[in-house]
């Protein structure tokens, strides 16, 4: 009996060698369909406005996305526009004006480079340090105003919602 088993399997095996390997069909798509999804799901998030390192920014409820534009880096050390260093902090520190010569001047070429670059017109998204004293990022303002910059955005981080209530008893 157990001969006629051996004979049976190698039979089997026989046939087996001869025939092409199967592919379950119905699994691979799920997967295909997972990756898919996964990568339309990440493609979506697009970050417009790059991480700073030794930036620290203020902390905002604000729920409006940035959009693609002319950035303007105020860090500890130097104001930087598109990753192009300006001037150092120091020197937009000292200076007496109400606007900062040097970043309007900086910033006015860069008002019509909208459809080459694919930047927005006339936007400008300011990242400052959330240490940076108030009267120098008011000269910042002043210098994207001057540069003909009608939307100027603040970045900032954006808080964990909290519950807020109309009257606290």
């Amino acid at each position: 009996m157990s001969s006629r088993r051996r004979e049976r399997r190698a039979e089997h095996a026989i046939k087996r060698a001869g025939k092409a390997g199967e592919i379950n069909i119905v699994s691979l798509i799920d997967i295909f369909a997972i990756l898919v999804f996964y990568l339309l799901v990440n493609a979506l998030v697009v970050e417009v406005i790059p991480q700073y390192q030794n930036l620290k920014l203020p902390n905002s409820i604000a729920k409006e996305k940035p959009v693609k534009a002319v950035n303007v880096v105020v860090s500890t050390s130097d104001i930087f526009v598109n990753e192009q260093a300006i001037m150092p902090l120091a020197d937009a520190l000292a200076s007496t004006q109400a606007a900062l010569p040097e970043l309007s001047q900086a910033l006015v070429p860069l008002a019509e480079l909208d459809e080459e670059e694919n930047l927005s017109r006339n936007e400008i998204n300011i990242v400052a340090d959330e240490s940076i004293p108030y009267h120098l990022l008011k000269k910042v303002l002043a210098a994207c105003t001057e540069a003909h910059f009608e939307r100027i955005s603040l970045a900032v981080k954006q808080a964990p919602a909290t519950a807020t209530t109309g009257a606290d008893v």
